[in-house]
C-alpha cells in the first residue's frame, strides 16, 4: 500500500458553507429550468388529420393503406431493402418489424387539425367538429383503439383567429372532461408562435380551464410549433424560442419545426423547401440548443412529396422520405411529421434500421462501461446516458426487444432508465 499520505486543509468548513449558500438560488434555478428528460416515451412521428376527416377507423385505415402500399410496391423483404438500400442482414428483421408495427400500432401520435389542414369554417361547424373530436378520442381511449398520444392543433394566438382558437380549445377540452376526463396521452399543439407573450397567453387559457374544473395546476401541457423566423431570432437579437420555453412555465412538452411555413417565412422558394435546407438546419439547431436539458423535446418537420402513383414514383418518394428520416435521427431529431399513409413504411423502416444496426455496438459499449472494462473507446457518464437513451427509444418504438437488450447488456429496463435519467448519487444496477 505504501506510505499513508497526510491530508491537510487550509480552509475552515464555514467557507464551503458560505459558497453553498451563495449558490442556493443558482441551484434552484438550474433545477427549475433544466430538469432533464422526463423519461417518458417520445413518439417517432406525428400524423395530422383534418378535423372534418378524422373518423373512428382512421388509425386502422392508415395502417391498412400502408400495408397495401408495401404489398403493391415492395412485396417482400428483399424488394423493400433494395428500394431503400437497407443492408442484407437487416432486410428481414426491418421488414418483419415494419409490417408488425403497421398491423399493431400504425400511428404513435395523432393530431386532429383545426389549423392549416382545416382552414376557416363557420363557427357552428368548427364547434361541432371540436366536440366530435373530443368524443372520438375519448371513445378510442376507452375501447383500446387510441394511439399512444392524441390531441388537437388549434388555431394560433394571432389576432385574426385568436378567439376561434381559444373557443376550439375550450370546446375540445370540455368535451373530454364531460366524457370522463383528460386522457394521459393528451397533447395540444399551439401553432405559429412568434412572441413569447403568445405562449404566456395560452398558459393563461389553460390555467383558467384547470381552475374551472378543479384540475391540478399544470395538468395540461402543450407543444410549441416553430414556423416563423421571429420565433428563432427575435427583433432584439435574442433566441426567442428559449424565452418561449420559459414562458410556458413548465408546460411545454415539445418544439415542432414547421418545414413549409418557416421556409416560406425566410424566403426559400417552393422547389427548395425541405427539412434538409440550410435554413431548416439552422432553425432546428437553435431549437435543439434552447431545449437541451429542459425536458422539452424537438421534432423535425415533414416532406410534402407523397408516395403515390406508379411504382417508380412511389420508390423515389420512399427513398427521399427514408433518407430525410435517417438524416434527422443522426442529428438527434427523434420525431417528425408524416403526412400520408404511404410515409409510414419508410418512417418505421428508417427508425428500425437506425436502432437495429446500432444495437450491438451500443449494447457492448454500455456493458463495458458498467463493467468498467477497457475497449477502444473510453466512455463517460454522459455517454452512458446517451447509450441507454438510444436503447430505450429503440425498445419504445418496437425496433428492439427488451429481452435482446437485456441479453446483450446485462441490464434491466429499470437500469436503462436509471442511466438515461440519473439522479445524482442514486444509480443502482441490478441483474436482469
Amino acid at each position: 500500500m505504501g506510505q499513508q499520505e497526510k491530508v491537510a486543509t487550509s480552509l475552515a468548513g464555514a467557507v464551503s458553507e458560505e459558497i453553498s449558500a451563495s449558490l442556493t438560488a443558482v441551484d434552484a434555478e438550474l433545477a427549475r429550468r433544466y430538469p432533464g428528460d422526463p423519461g417518458t416515451r417520445q413518439p417517432v412521428h406525428t400524423v395530422y388529420v383534418p378535423g372534418d376527416v378524422f373518423e373512428p377507423g382512421t388509425l386502422r385505415s392508415w395502417g391498412d393503406q400502408a400495408l397495401a402500399a408495401l404489398d403493391e410496391h415492395a412485396p417482400d423483404a428483399a424488394a423493400f431493402a433494395a428500394v431503400l438500400g437497407i443492408p442484407e442482414e437487416l432486410a428481414g428483421p426491418v421488414h418483419d418489424r415494419v409490417r408488425a408495427k403497421l398491423e399493431r400500432e400504425p400511428v404513435e401520435d395523432l393530431r386532429i387539425d383545426f389549423e392549416d389542414g382545416y382552414g376557416p369554417r363557420p363557427d357552428a361547424e368548427e364547434d361541432e367538429a371540436a366536440a366530435r373530436a373530443a368524443r372520438l378520442i375519448s371513445e378510442a381511449y376507452a375501447n383500446g383503439t387510441a394511439a399512444p398520444y392524441m390531441g388537437i392543433r388549434m388555431k394560433c394566438m394571432e389576432a385574426g383567429v385568436r378567439d376561434r382558437g381559444i373557443r376550439t380549445t375550450d370546446v375540445f377540452l370540455t368535451g373530454l372532461i364531460e366524457a370522463g376526463g383528460l386522457p394521459d396521452g393528451l397533447v395540444l399543439t399551439l401553432p405559429k408562435v412568434t412572441y413569447p407573450e403568445q405562449v404566456t397567453a395560452f398558459v393563461q387559457l389553460l390555467e383558467a380551464f384547470e381552475k374551472a374544473h378543479g384540475l391540478d395546476a399544470g395538468r395540461i401541457g402543450f407543444e410549441i410549433q416553430i414556423e416563423t423566423s421571429q420565433s428563432i431570432l427575435a427583433a432584439d437579437g435574442t433566441a426567442a424560442v428559449a424565452r418561449m420555453i420559459d414562458a410556458a412555465q413548465g408546460r411545454a412538452t415539445g418544439l415542432h419545426y414547421g418545414t413549409f411555413d418557416y421556409s416560406a417565412c425566410v424566403g426559400v422558394s417552393a422547389a427548395y423547401q425541405a427539412s434538409d435546407h440550410p435554413a431548416a438546419d439552422h432553425a432546428k439547431a437553435v431549437m435543439q440548443v434552447a431545449a437541451a436539458g429542459t425536458g422539452v423535446r424537438v421534432s423535425d418537420g415533414s416532406t410534402n412529396v407523397l408516395p403515390v402513383g406508379p411504382t417508380e414514383q412511389v420508390h423515389e418518394a420512399w427513398r427521399l422520405h427514408y433518407g430525410l428520416t435517417r438524416r434527422a435521427l443522426a442529428r438527434a431529431y427523434y420525431q417528425g411529421w408524416d403526412m400520408h399513409p404511404g410515409h409510414l413504411p419508410t418512417r418505421y423502416a428508417a427508425v428500425y434500421a437506425f436502432y437495429r444496426e446500432g444495437l450491438e455496438p451500443a449494447a457492448a459499449r454500455l456493458a463495458a462501461y458498467v463493467a468498467k472494462a477497457g475497449g477502444d473507446v473510453m466512455d463517460e457518464p454522459a455517454t452512458a446516458k446517451a447509450l441507454s437513451g438510444y436503447l430505450l427509444r429503440g425498445i419504445d418504438c418496437g425496433a428492439l426487444d427488451t429481452a435482446e437488450v437485456a441479453r446483450l447488456t446485462g441490464l434491466t429496463r429499470a437500469d436503462l432508465d436509471a442511466f438515461a435519467s440519473p439522479r445524482r448519487g442514486d444509480l443502482t444496477v441490478t441483474a436482469p
